[in-house]
Parts: C-alpha cells; structure tokens; sequence
C-alpha cells in the first residue's frame, strides 16, 4: 500500500513512526503534503529518503501517488482533503474528529456515499482495554438495559492548557473542546449504547484561560509567547519549544514559513474556546447522558458510571495523579505516569460489587494507539466489539458537539435527526 500524509505536524508522527517500525510491512509513505515545508523535511529526513513533497494546492498530485490517504491537518480543513481524496477513489484515515462542522459533516457523507473508498475515524480510546471491557459488559447485558451515563472528563494543566497555547485555541480552526475533545467521549457513549444522540442541551464558559480571566486574578504583564521570556522556567504555563528538539524541528524552526506559533501564552488575547463545560443529552431508545469537561484540573483522568435496569458499571481511571511545577512539556508522553490507575467495576442488585480485571495495556490512549493501528494499517479482521469508526461514528461524535456548542450558545435545546447524523432544522 503507498500512503500519503496531508498535516504535518505533531499527530502525523504516530503514522509516520507506525510504518517506519513496527507496522513497516503494510506499505511505503510515498508522498507529503503540508503549508510548511520545513515540517515536511523533518519527516523526509526520519523517512530516510526524498519523499516528493507538495504544498496544499498540489494535494491532487499527492492523490496521483498515493492509494490511502492519511489526514492530520487543522481540524477545520478536514473536509476539504476527505472529499477531495474518498472522490479520487482512494482510502482515507482521519484524525479525529472528523470535521468541525455540520455542513463539511454533510459533504463528507456525500462523499464516502458515491465513492469507493474506506473511510476510518481515528477513534483511538475505542480501543483502549478498559473501554473495550466496559462495551462487553453492556452488550453481555451484565447490567441489562442501559438508562442513564455519567461521563467526567479532567483535563490537567499539562494537557489542558496545551489546546490553548496552539491552533485550537480559536474555534474557527478546532470547533471548541465539545467538538475536538469530547468527540472522543460522545464516540464512546454511543459506541457503548450503540445508539444515536437525539436531544441536546449545554452550557460552556471560558473560567480559568484566556486574557480576561488572567486580569481577574491579578496576572498582567504576560509575554504573548514563551520563546525568550523572562522568567521561563519559573512560570509552568510557558512552554519552552526550544527545549524539547521535535518540538523545536517542527514548529520553531519552521515559523518563518507560516508565521505559526505554537507557544502561546494560554492567558493570551485572541482564545475563543471554552474551558468548562457541560451537557445533558438524551438518545434515541431513552437513555440519557450528563457530561462534563474541565481543562484546568490538577489531575488528568475521568470517572464513568452506567446505570441499568439490572445494575451499574463504574470506570475510574487516573492517567496522570498530580502535575509537577515546570511540566509544560509532558515528562512522561507515550508511558504510564507515576500514580496513574484504573479500576472498574461491576454493581449488580442484590450482590457484592466486583472488581473486573482489565487486560494488560499498553501506554498511549490506554492502550489503544497500537490496537487502533493494526486495524488501520491490516485491517479490523473479525472484531466483536465493532472497534473500527467509519464516517457515521465520525458525524455522529461531531454533531454531537456541535448541536452542544449551538445550544450553550443559544440557550436552548437542540435536536439532532437521521439517528444524529443531521441537525434538526
């Protein structure tokens, strides 16, 4: 298989390093696309080899090359390369989520509909073993008729703050955290339930980031950016990108193409995300969900309860127990930090609580980044669970943030139709 990557930055390496290593027999990267050529050159180098190279308005020669096309641009150009890609009959992977819009969702749906090609959603938590557990359990019907979810999601002030130092601090380029983040949360709720979302109500606010809040709390005379800032190194909310060398190959030796920086002050001016928020969604057979996201806490992990009309499964999971002082690039990325935990554990009437075990994992996403590849790169062969994300899953993660970002917007439920692949009206 020859495969072409379109985004080059930091997610891209997951792909690029999967066929350089362990998934080396599935094919050949053959060609790159990106707006920065300095990024592309970082990863012709690590190829080893003088893999052609295209700005955006050549992507149709990188179609000429490729057969499966690897998407892991901006979140809000998605579309334009998925549609562009599924019409030239070729196979495309996507990084989640799959778009960040209701109409680039439809044009898609178009798309994967008259064309030839496969589409996978990269749904990686999918695959982690604790989730995987829990999705056997409710379709073993161990706690018969799923009725309501509880869904917690902490994002700590390594991981949170990162979404608003980069690009996805404006909702023009990621959708907002309901759609970039949670899509993965909302995937897995209805991947449990296997069921759609229909109603849908939210709240969101900007509480903790962001200039506004900083003068609030008396922190003024900020930097815009970390590079060459007084007091780096004192100050866990400025990330030196000179201190880590792919950071710095990627994006600060490569800002004089773009003017792109990645090490903005997260109390900056110009953040149109939120940091807070929260949802109440209803499905199609009855069952409910109440959400919360949280980008400024001192843990990283969620907690998950299913309640059933036979009992109730509860997940905990711990990925990163504390943050340490000066931490702004992640120590422990791709490992199991010190502390991390998870337990899970079934509630049935009338009997002992019991502790099920989860499957021995590996450490990015749980586990799943290695499962999700092989179903990428081999195939999703016979899998019960159903793991593999096409492009419903795909909208239906979307929308559901979407139809949650209009209504903490407008104060008012939203409906989705078409088992919440379209909104309504």
């Amino acid at each position: 298989m020859r495969y072409g990557f379109v985004g080059l930055g930091h997610r891209a390496q997951l792909y690029v390093d999967a066929l350089l290593g362990g998934w080396r027999d599935a094919g050949e990267i053959v060609a790159l696309c990106d707006v920065n050529r300095t990024r592309m050159d970082y990863h012709a180098e690590r190829i080893g080899r003088d893999v052609p190279r295209f700005a955006p308005e050549e992507f149709g020669r990188l179609l000429e090359l490729a057969d499966t096309v690897i998407v892991t641009t901006v979140d809000a150009t998605h579309a334009r390369y998925v549609c562009a890609a599924l019409d030239a009959g070729r196979d495309v992977v996507v990084e989640k989520p799959l778009a960040t819009t209701a109409a680039d969702c439809a044009a898609i749906a178009a798309a994967a509909e008259r064309g030839t090609g496969r589409l996978v959603v990269a749904f990686n938590y999918r695959y982690a073993p604790r989730n995987s557990t829990v999705r056997r359990l409710v379709m073993d019907g161990a706690i018969g008729e799923v009725t309501s979810v509880h869904f917690e999601w902490t994002l700590d002030t390594i991981h949170g703050a990162d979404y608003f130092r980069r690009w996805h601090r404006r909702k023009s380029h990621s959708g907002g955290l309901l759609v970039h983040k949670s899509t993965h949360h909302f995937d897995l709720v209805g991947w449990w339930l296997a069921d759609a979302p229909r109603t849908v109500f939210a709240q969101a606010a900007l509480r903790f980031y962001g200039a506004g809040n900083a003068r609030a709390r008396g922190l003024a005379g900020r930097p815009e950016r970390a590079a060459g800032a007084p007091g780096l190194g004192t100050d866990p909310f400025l990330l030196d990108i000179a201190a880590d060398p792919r950071l710095r190959r990627l994006y600060l030796d490569a800002e004089h193409e773009d003017g792109y920086l990645r090490d903005r002050d997260v109390f900056g001016e110009g953040i149109t995300i939120e940091d807070n928020m929260a949802v109440l969604a209803t499905y199609t057979r009855g069952a409910q969900l109440t959400y919360s996201l949280n980008a400024h806490a001192p843990v990283e992990g969620y907690r998950v309860a299913l309640n059933g009309t036979g009992g109730r499964i509860d997940l905990e999971v711990v990925e990163r127990a504390w943050t340490p002082p000066h931490a702004a690039i992640d120590p422990t990325a791709g490992e199991h930090p010190a502390g991390s935990w998870e337990r899970l554990t079934l509630r049935r009437h009338w009997r002992e609580p019991e502790d099920v075990p989860i499957p021995a994992a590996g450490a990015a996403h749980g586990g799943g980044d290695a499962l999700l590849l092989d179903d990428v790169f081999r195939g999703p062969g016979d899998d019960p669970l159903a793991r593999q994300a096409g492009y419903l899953d795909g909208i239906r993660g979307v929308l559901l943030g979407v139809a949650a970002d209009t209504s903490a917007t407008t104060g008012r439920p939203v409906r989705l139709t078409a088992a919440g692949t379209r909104l309504a009206g």
